[in-house]
């Protein structure tokens, strides 16, 4: 007769630092689960207690106090007869470790520490935990039920341990971080490990946005098979609940709902409203503003900032000068009317040209007195003036528009582009940026087709186009993604056909605006190597670029 395990992963989103918040959601989530979905095990996220990525949080003194209070509180109000896997935090003789406990009967059962962190820059685990060095296998309903943690579903030895202490299934917690296509490899993993250990995997995840971190879910299930059972929707929270059946020497998982993946366009356009919803509604920030200039970065941040927040927590600003032309103002205002935000206009000819007036008698004893750069930075020095001025005002976040490959080379101004409290698209490549917007008019037209089809430039000068300073932007994307994603040399790249003075010109572009960069504002990350967290170079650096 075949033994039934019903489970629930609880893929929620968690909140760093917010204990008592997540104790709350934990105990809520777990009624839900006994009393509507009848279950017998419900299954958390890892560090489920204290959020992820709590960083530094977790060294100060009152942390280790407050979990120790949360599982006190954890063992006398889950229902007694729940198995609940819970992650969090601990402290032990001066080691901390990140840990599941199993509670069961009103008490703690069994503890697993995580044995294998990732070498992820993001993480930085192992300046924060020491990893454990003992299996664990529980029992519910007299099945043998074998625990991981995040990395520790990855490494074969793990599933070793797991083959060898006679499991008859893998619960695995997890906090894993999106990039693009990141739940197709978590599938094709849990798919292998689960054929090669004969038996069956639970992956549950968390969901939600940290800073530039975003956890797009992903909890799902897979057979002894390898066959995936069930599938939570991405970027939402969910109870998902799979029912296992198992037998001497087998087990049947039920097939749940197991929803679509999403395509590359809808899995980032979601992760990136994701990540803006979080970021401005727990940081307590009313709305968000931003430039809007007629061009195709401004408008796909409009179009994320209203879908994610509301069109009535968006405020957008188009801020003429001279060189604007005419139908990127009637652009902006078609897109704002579409999008049923506020619009404003506010010229910053007055502001430039008193600027310019100001420091005319300074600049005519320079060497160079005709127009350049600097003229071109007052402008963008302008506008971020007016956007800062309007965010103080009236409590809204000012997002910046700048995009991955701009963000690469130095393609923005300091001070002024760049000023801004969250980068939305900083790791959004210029030709995603197209995909996007083509992506994002397919839902519903809201960006106008001038604005994708027409040739990019920043109008800081007469008939200025960024094709004159930059190469064209699928050249260009693609050397960025295999210098900066990749860390292939210059000479590896130019053998894969690509031009030399090029290739030269866009590395040693990105090697010097290193320093801008440092000075740049957070923002989401959905590449497997985003600037920030990820990326690391000195500022002052000498390395020579071919190598």
């Amino acid at each position: 007769m075949a033994t039934v395990l019903r489970a629930v992963l609880a893929q929620l989103n968690m909140r760093v630092g917010d204990i008592d918040g997540n104790l709350q959601r934990i105990l809520d989530s777990s009624v839900q689960a006994l009393h509507h979905q009848q279950a017998d095990l419900v299954v958390f996220p890892e560090l489920s207690l204290c959020g992820y990525n709590a960083q530094d949080l977790l060294l100060r003194d009152s942390m280790q106090i407050r979990i120790e209070r949360a599982l006190e509180r954890l063992c006398t109000a889950l229902p007694h007869n729940l198995h609940v896997l819970v992650g969090y935090p601990w402290l032990e003789q001066d080691s901390r470790y990140n840990c599941c406990a199993h509670f069961y009967q009103g008490k703690i059962q069994s503890v697993y520490k995580k044995q294998f962190f990732p070498n992820d820059p993001t993480a930085f685990a192992q300046r924060y935990f020491k990893p454990g060095h003992q299996a664990l296998c529980i029992d519910i309903n007299e099945i043998k039920v074998a625990i991981g943690i995040g990395e520790d579903i990855w490494q074969s030895a793990f599933i070793e341990q797991a083959c060898t202490a006679q499991a008859k299934m893998i619960v695995s917690l997890n906090a894993s971080t999106f990039h693009l296509n990141k739940q197709a490899e978590r599938e094709r993993m849990l798919s292998h490990h689960a054929q090669h250990a004969q038996m069956p995997i639970l992956y549950a995840s968390q969901v939600g946005a940290q800073d530039d971190l975003i956890f797009d879910g992903g909890s799902c299930t897979v057979d002894e098979q390898g066959n995936l059972r069930q599938r939570a929707p991405a970027f939402t929270e969910e109870l998902c609940m799979v029912e296992l059946q198992f037998t001497h020497s087998t087990s049947h998982v039920e097939r749940g709902i197991c929803e679509p993946l999403l395509s590359e366009e809808a899995s980032v356009y979601q992760a990136l409203m994701l990540s803006l919803r979080n970021y401005v509604e727990q940081n307590g920030f009313k709305g968000v503003l931003l430039g809007l200039s007629g061009g195709i970065d401004s408008a796909l941040v409009l179009a994320i900032a209203a879908d994610a927040l509301g069109a009535d927590k968006v405020q957008a600003v188009m801020m003429p000068y001279h060189y604007t032309a005419q139908i990127s103002q009637d652009d902006a205002a078609a897109q704002a009317h579409n999008m049923a935000v506020d619009y404003k206009t506010i010229a910053i000819a007055p502001m430039v040209e008193a600027f310019s007036q100001s420091l005319a008698p300074v600049f005519a004893d320079m060497p160079s007195t005709a127009n350049d750069t600097t003229e071109e930075n007052l402008q963008a020095r302008c506008r971020g003036n007016i956007l800062m001025a309007l965010s103080n005002k009236n409590g809204y976040l000012v997002l910046t528009t700048s995009n991955k490959s701009e963000t690469a080379v130095g393609y923005a101004t300091l001070y002024g582009d760049m000023a801004g409290g969250f980068a939305l698209l900083k790791d959004v490549p210029k030709c995603l940026v197209y995909r996007l917007a083509r992506y994002r008019n397919s839902l519903s037209s809201v960006i106008p087709e001038r604005v994708i089809t027409r040739a990019p430039s920043a109008e800081l000068s007469p008939n200025q186009q960024d094709a004159d300073s930059l190469p064209p932007y699928e050249t260009l994307d693609e050397v960025l993604r295999l210098y900066v994603e990749e860390e292939q040399s210059a000479q590896t790249i130019i053998a894969q056909g690509f031009e030399q003075e090029m290739v030269m010109r866009v590395l040693r572009l990105v090697d010097i605006s290193e320093y801008k960069r440092r000075q740049a504002t957070l923002g989401p990350r959905i590449s497997k190597r985003s600037f920030g967290s990820d990326r690391r170079y000195p500022v002052t650096n000498h390395w020579q670029r071919g190598d």
